[in-house]
């Protein structure tokens, strides 16, 4: 008889063969007289939807349906994996089976993968676990070697349950009944909620309020420069007895609130007075960082690289699984086992042939591999360790995988040699009773810092400096002469927004944000989601145009707001709080050991979705209650009120929303709308369909049929161009350039009518477009240089508009030099545009502006005739050992996704799937995988 072996993914499969005894493929599994290994591909099963369990009730979304809470959750093939889970069930029926082994992610979900399709399959052959750290063939055998009994693994089974079907009743309901009272029927509105997304998406808008709320506050810092035998320094002033003022995170020892002050402390060091100077010498050490979790990996990578966290996980999944030279990434513990000593001197003799190999064998010869609870701690250690290298030698990293590799070996590395050892001396120089403090730092002793090149300071970098040695000409007391003071005028300023790497860092001590200790020391363990989800969370919630990046920051949008608001009016405020995943997380983990049942927690979980939705259905606004404005409306001469979701006329005929088009509507823009009937240009719209920022002018528009006006787009196509006012005529053919919406446009006379030549927007890129701009367009072809366009990235540009027949081109100016360390300017090579005198065009690119489509036995290329013929993106005909056509491609330059391509081919020799989609810039194209 022979056991069956399911892994996570095939390159797992492949793995666990060739360390099993190079078991031969047969099919699309392994086999031999012992083994049968397969592979799931992620998720081949998950919990089946509302309208899987009722079509007629529950296929269209309606609050009469809910709350939803099935008695018994049933289980469905994921539909892009229905072909694997039927290779999977007809194994699992084989007669010369016996038992079942599940080698898939040791973790949480790895057991729920493997437990829904068991399940799902009816199997009843009895379970063992594979529970593997590494990939080498050493872990493998190891974990093979010591298969956990599957009895043992009920616990964790049951907790990784929970989570899903909580998660499907949270986000289920909380969707649904959101969805339906901030939306109504309006199409492609989706309220999205969820455990873990939503605390998230609150921590990143209330940071957001509190910038927006930010008051800056003017204060003083007073510098000057004394002078000793042996040199000059420069002292800070300190405030006497300086004690931080309550609730005020703002204030600072060298913090002047009062400028008459900040004038008295500066007088008093005009003339060159003479300062008293007194020091302290002391020594401090800085032990080296501890080695890392995924989440501290993530944050640095960030901070380091610009890496998304999912990016990040990426890499480290592929050193993991691909290539072998990583412990298992997906943790959150940052210790390794008490027992794994003789493995970490095996690891450090086999980081040779690389510039850390002599700090690996300084670290063997002198003996640093020895036990210590900062390193070596089992209470530490939940279901996997640190992560570290393996023994597995470095081959063909791609220049981002080398650069995470060479993060965990240094840190690795870093942490057995000893702390590095400072001299700290504080300086005081008193002038007229004001003290003045300079502090130098020196290393006396690298320590761990050689292993980072003798410089680098890992978590709380400090500026090393020395300062000139104070000496018997100097007098006794000693005396310096004040040379110079300057007073400096600041403001204080406002908290930054999150970055990827501080997100992350937030989700991690979500806890801090907790009441509850019991709930705060689960949240302690875990934070907000897991190591392993986090960085899907801030990516859905990208997704779901719930934030933006810019740049590096993270910033909540109007969606965002909208939903917060809407959350906290229905007082469903549970669902913005860590306290409910530290309530789950708390009792998961009771669960894990058997402390707490499944039944009771998931009627607890039924519970809370009951109370949220009753919350939601039953909400109403008082319209009576909500506040006045200074808007009159011109339906019935009344102020406007404010309304959670607009601002509405007293006699309900006139609404305006406080979100139009993913954009946040300011006060004062739509009062102006209501006053004046139109509003704009106005910036910042976003497409429903590919989140592209657009410009726009709104106009109050009546429904003649139902008797009430709303705001409208106005681009200008319904206008008839004859009755516009004309700002511009040219004196030789009597064209005239007019106002149109959000456009300029030029008409010229064709017979009795008008006709449209050219167009130009008024605003573009955030930048207002004068008059002038646009009559020169029309007379010189070319505007002047414009400065202060703001990029889709946030970076200001300068740009000269041209104008090609009916179309508006962009003109840049030449880029100053990167300049060399020498300062002289670095010449750039010039890349040669491709030859594409015999392409053929066969077709055009919606997106990107209607450029036309080249193709060539090679590649198929777009360029843009607007701007002098410019190749914007070029794609390969293979890719991944595909071939790809034209028709695959089409979706993808209509609407930026191509449909799901089959038959690429990984590096490892793995068939797979993906869908191409267009990169942000436009310039390429990137996989996008289905999900699992």
């Amino acid at each position: 008889m022979k056991s069956l072996v399911i892994a996570e993914k095939p390159s797992v499969a492949a793995d666990l063969a060739r360390a099993l005894g190079k078991i031969p493929k047969k099919a699309d599994h392994y086999e031999n007289d012992d083994y049968v290994i397969s592979y799931a591909l992620g998720h081949v099963v998950e919990l089946e939807m509302p309208e899987d369990i009722d079509k007629k009730k529950y296929g269209f979304w309606r609050l009469e349906t809910l709350p939803i809470i099935p008695e018994k959750f049933g289980l469905k093939p994921v539909e892009d994996s229905k072909d694997r889970f039927t290779a999977l069930k007809k194994l699992i029926a084989r007669k010369d089976i016996d038992q079942v082994i599940n080698a898939c992610d040791a973790g949480r979900e790895g057991e729920l993968i493997f437990a829904y399709l068991y399940q799902l399959t009816k199997c009843k052959l009895p379970v063992k676990r594979a529970w593997m750290q590494t990939m080498t063939a050493e872990g493998i055998r190891e974990a093979f070697q010591h298969l956990r009994e599957g009895e043992k693994m009920r616990g964790l089974e049951a907790a990784a349950r929970c989570r899903s079907e909580s998660d499907w009743l949270i986000g289920i309901n909380g969707t649904r009944a959101l969805t339906k009272r901030m939306f109504g029927s309006r199409a492609g509105n989706v309220a999205s909620v969820g455990r873990v997304q939503t605390p998230t998406l609150a921590i990143v808008y209330a940071r957001e309020q509190e910038i927006r709320n930010f008051k800056p506050r003017d204060y003083w810092r007073v510098t000057a420069t004394f002078a000793v035998a042996k040199g000059s320094y420069e002292g800070v002033y300190q405030r006497p007895n300086f004690k931080r003022a309550e609730n005020d995170d703002q204030d600072r020892v060298d913090r002047i609130w009062d400028k008459a002050m900040a004038d008295a402390v500066l007088a008093a060091c005009q003339g060159q007075p003479l300062a008293q100077v007194t020091e302290e010498k002391k020594a401090s050490t800085q032990a080296s960082p501890r080695l890392y979790d995924l989440t501290t990996l993530q944050r640095e990578a960030n901070n380091r690289y610009g890496l998304p966290a999912r990016r990040t996980l990426q890499i480290a999944q592929a050193l993991y699984e691909r290539h072998k030279m990583i412990t298992y990434p997906r943790t959150d513990s940052r210790a390794l086992p008490e027992d794994y000593i003789p493995t970490v001197r095996e690891t450090l003799r086999n980081l040779h042939g690389g510039h850390l190999e002599p700090f690996a064998q300084q670290v063997l010869d002198s003996g640093w591999v020895v036990p210590n609870r900062r390193i070596f701690n089992n209470a530490q250690i939940s279901d996997h360790f640190a992560i570290i290298p393996t023994t597995h030698e470095a081959k063909h990293l791609e220049d981002m995988e080398a650069k995470v590799f060479d993060m965990i070996a240094r840190r690795f590395v870093a942490v057995f040699f000893p702390a590095a050892e400072f001299d700290i001396t504080t300086r005081t120089s008193t002038v007229g009773g004001h003290e003045f403090r300079t502090e130098g730092k020196v290393l006396t002793s690298p320590g761990w810092l050689a292993v980072y090149g003798k410089t680098t300071v890992e978590e709380g970098s400090t500026d090393s400096k020395a300062l000139p040695a104070l000496s018997s000409e100097d007098g006794s007391p000693v005396r310096a002469k004040t040379i110079e003071a300057t007073q400096h005028a600041e403001q204080t300023k406002p908290p930054p927004r999150y970055t990827e790497a501080t997100l992350l860092s937030a989700m991690e001590g979500a806890g801090k944000l907790v009441d509850d200790e019991e709930l705060a020391e689960a949240m302690k363990e875990r934070g907000l989601g897991t190591p392993a989800t986090r960085a899907d969370t801030i990516d859905g919630l990208i997704n779901q145009k719930y934030m933006d990046r810019n740049q590096r920051e993270l910033v909540p949008s109007a969606k965002a707001e909208q939903l917060l608001q809407f959350i906290g009016a229905v007082k469903a405020e549970e669902l913005t709080k860590p306290d409910l995943t530290g309530e789950w997380e708390y009792k998961l983990r009771q669960i894990e050991h058997g402390k707490f049942t499944r039944e009771q927690f998931m009627a607890e979980i039924a519970a809370t979705t009951k109370g949220i939705v009753e919350r939601v259905k039953g909400f109403e606004e008082d319209e009576s209650a909500a506040p006045e404005t200074d808007i009159i409306s011109p339906t019935d001469q009344k102020p406007m009120r404010e309304m959670l979701r607009g601002y509405k006329s007293q006699d309900g005929v006139l609404t305006v929303y406080k979100v139009i088009g993913g954009r946040k509507m300011e006060p004062h823009e739509v009062k102006e709308l209501v006053e004046k009937g139109v509003v704009g240009p106005l910036d910042g719209f976003i497409s429903a369909k590919t989140r592209a920022r657009f410009a726009a002018t709104l106009k109050l528009t009546k429904d003649e049929e139902a008797g009430k006006y709303k705001a409208e787009y106005d681009f200008g196509d319904k206008q008839d161009i004859g009755t516009l006012e004309p700002f511009w005529t040219d004196p030789a053919s009597g064209a005239e350039l007019c106002e149109n919406g959000s456009s300029y446009i030029l008409r010229e006379r064709e017979g009795d009518a008008w006709k449209q030549s050219f167009r130009v927007g008024r605003l573009m890129c955030q930048k207002p477009i004068p008059r002038e701009a646009a009559i020169q367009l029309v007379t010189t072809g070319k505007t002047e240089l414009i400065k202060g366009f703001i990029s889709k990235k946030g970076r200001p540009f300068d740009a000269f508009l041209k104008r090609e027949n009916a179309r508006i081109a962009w003109e840049f100016p030449p880029r100053a030099p990167k300049l060399g360390k020498d300062g002289k300017p670095i010449a750039r090579k010039a890349k040669t545009p491709p030859d594409l005198s015999q392409a053929t065009v066969v077709g055009r690119s919606k997106m990107h502006k209607d450029a036309e489509i080249l193709e060539t036995p090679e590649a198929f290329y777009v360029r843009r005739p607007d701007q002098d013929n410019r190749v914007v993106m070029t794609l390969k005909k293979e890719l991944c050992g595909r071939k790809l056509s034209l028709d695959e491609l089409k979706p993808m330059f209509e609407e930026g996704r191509s449909g799901l391509i089959e038959g690429f081919m990984s590096k490892r020799g793995q068939p797979f799937g993906a869908f191409l989609v267009l990169s942000p810039t436009g310039a390429k194209a990137e996989f996008e995988f289905p999900p699992r």
